[in-house]
Order: C-alpha cells, then structure tokens, then sequence
C-alpha cells in the first residue's frame, strides 16, 4: 500500500497537499459536531423535566469523547501506513515527546479521562476545590468549569484530582445537603427552640419534602449553636432555602423573645 506517496522507516505517509486538507476537514467537522451535539443536549435538558436535567447532561463530555476518538481513528489510516509495526513505533515516538514537551497537559487529558470514566464530578453537579465552590457547567478535555454562586466562571485543571481533595455535593443528584446555623444566648428554653425551627424548615417552599429536617444543638463557650440540616429540592434552590430558613428563623426566635449570642472582643489600652 503506497497511498499518496512513499512509506519511511517508521511508516509515515509523504502526504500530499489533499491528505492535509483531509485531514484539516475531519478535525474541523469534529469540532463542529460536538459544538451541535453540546447545545443540542443542552436545550433539551433545559426543557425536560428536573428529574432527568443531570441524566442528560451526563451525556456531554461521553459525546465528545467518542466523537474526538472517531476523529482520530479516520486520521490515523491517513497519517500512518495501518501495521501493528508502523503504529506501535509511531505511538512510542509521539507518546515520548509528550513526555517532555507536554506533561503537564498530558496529566490533565489523562486526568479528564478519568474524570469521565470514574464519574468524579458531572455537569449539574455542586462541587468545592481548592476552596472555589460553585456549579459544573462545562467538562473539558484540559479543565472543569465552575460556575459560583456569585455568577463568576471559574477553570480549574483537572489535574487537581490528583492532588486535591474535591468536595462533591450532588453527586449526580439533584437535590442538596444544606446547612443553615443560628446562634443564640445560652441561657433560653432548648427544646423549645428547637423544635420551633424544626417547624421553620419543615415550611419552607424549596425544602425537598420527602426528607426530614435534623437540627443539631452544641453548646459553645460564646453561646448555643443549632445547625439546621435539610435538603434543597433543587441544587439551584440552596441558596434561596438558606435565605428563606434565615430570615423566618429568625423571626420565630424573637417572637420567642430569645437573645442571639454576640461575640466580644478584647480591646487593649494604648502603652
């Protein structure tokens, strides 16, 4: 098989001007592909239900995946004369020279795969690394991209996971652990306090309504801390449920007449 040209010792085509626009072609008809697969899948989430929102987004980085594989499948025949000699020499060469001129990016690509594989974090998922907290909205080949709640866009590489503890919230889920905290004067009726925001939680709009509420009571040297646990019934929801358990908490506690704890501090003479 001779194709375009004459083979060399490693069993590289000398291409013609026709195999690199070919070439050129297919990685450009790659890309396209998965710009319209991804809005695609996209708008269809968007438009399903909530309960199959994350379902379908799981479908993204495994599309682009097989996609950029297939690509070079067809590109590889085009580049390298197609013997099990010609390709394992042809890989140890390349995967030499990323050794040295791109290790870093190649931890990240092998970290990215096994991301997908391993299913660490998912577009929709809440996840924290490196203290940067927010929503998984894009899953690339190098890096994930955060979305926070501030609306900030952050890309964090995926070689964090190698190193780094990541905090995942959901998990694929889409409803979420929240915790809200109220700090009050020791002195006051516990149970009481508790048990009326019990009630404050159980009536918020955006509380997932098949799980209970668990509110922990811990004495500190400063006060009495109660931490409000209870699910969000969306992962979008969380922060208006800590606002909305917040603000009615607190009204229920003063109607109580119960004292918040405030915190001292110290304040030294001059000389």
């Amino acid at each position: 098989m001779t194709n375009s040209g004459t083979l060399d010792t490693l069993g590289l085509i000398t291409l013609t001007l026709w195999d690199l626009l070919l070439v050129l072609t297919i990685l450009l008809a790659a890309h396209a592909l998965i710009l319209a697969t991804r809005w695609t899948i996209r708008r269809a989430a968007e438009q399903a239900s909530p309960r199959w929102r994350l379902t379908i987004f799981r479908v993204i980085p495994i599309l682009r995946l097989v996609i950029w594989a297939g690509a070079i499948a067809i590109i590889v025949p085009i580049l390298v004369e197609p013997t099990f000699r010609n390709i394992v020499a042809v890989v140890a060469s390349l995967g030499l020279a990323l050794a040295f001129a791109l290790k870093d990016y190649g931890s990240s690509l092998i970290a990215g795969v096994v991301t997908v594989l391993e299913n660490t974090y998912q577009p929709g998922d809440w996840i924290e690394i490196d203290g940067v907290y927010g929503e998984v909205v894009a899953i690339g080949a190098r890096a994930v991209r955060l979305v926070t709640a501030d609306d900030t866009e952050v890309t964090v590489p995926h070689t964090k996971l190698w190193g780094a503890s990541i905090h995942n919230a959901t998990s694929g889920n889409h409803n979420l652990l929240c915790i809200v905290n109220f700090y009050l004067h020791p002195d006051h009726d516990a149970a009481a306090a508790r048990g009326r925001l019990i009630e404050i939680a159980e009536g918020s709009p955006y509380r997932q309504p098949d799980k209970g509420v668990v509110v922990i009571v811990k004495d500190k040297p400063w006060g009495t801390l109660y931490r409000v646990k209870l699910y969000a019934r969306e992962s979008r929801d969380q922060f208006q449920l800590i606002t909305d358990v917040t603000i009615r908490g607190k009204e229920a506690l003063r109607a109580m007449n119960l004292r918040f704890a405030q915190a001292f501090y110290a304040v030294s003479e001059p000389g």
